[in-house]
């Protein structure tokens, strides 16, 4: 067996086919984005086949939406985190910055595929 998925339990939202599932569609979405990409010869931007600004459509869509899940469940555990214990602000502070930096990762990957 490849994959473990010991740490999949009943309980979970995503199930082992769901997790393949998402990893195929990640894969190939990276190689039908690829198409203009690796081509010896650049298409403009704006030709028909060009598939830069897909690509960066799901560079921020999917940066964002992932940044958005875990500020969610980030923030609602700082938070509570916070009311019993003050003094980590700094702490939580930090780690919700580190989440927002995948957007912005996101963002600048987008602006490199563009130009």
């Amino acid at each position: 067996m490849i994959c473990n998925f010991k740490h999949v339990k009943k309980g979970n939202i995503m199930k082992k086919n769901d997790l393949i599932i998402g990893l195929l569609a990640i894969v190939a979405l990276i190689i039908l984005t690829s198409k203009g990409t690796f081509a010896a010869e650049k298409i403009p931007l704006g030709e028909e086949g060009d598939m830069r600004p897909l690509g960066a459509a799901l560079a921020i869509g999917l940066a964002g939406i992932g940044s958005g899940l875990g500020m969610g469940s980030a923030g609602s555990a700082g938070i509570g985190a916070l009311v019993e214990k003050p003094e980590i602000f700094g702490k939580i502070f930090l780690f919700i910055v580190l989440i927002e930096a995948v957007a912005i990762y996101g963002l600048l990957v987008a602006i490199l595929l563009i130009f």
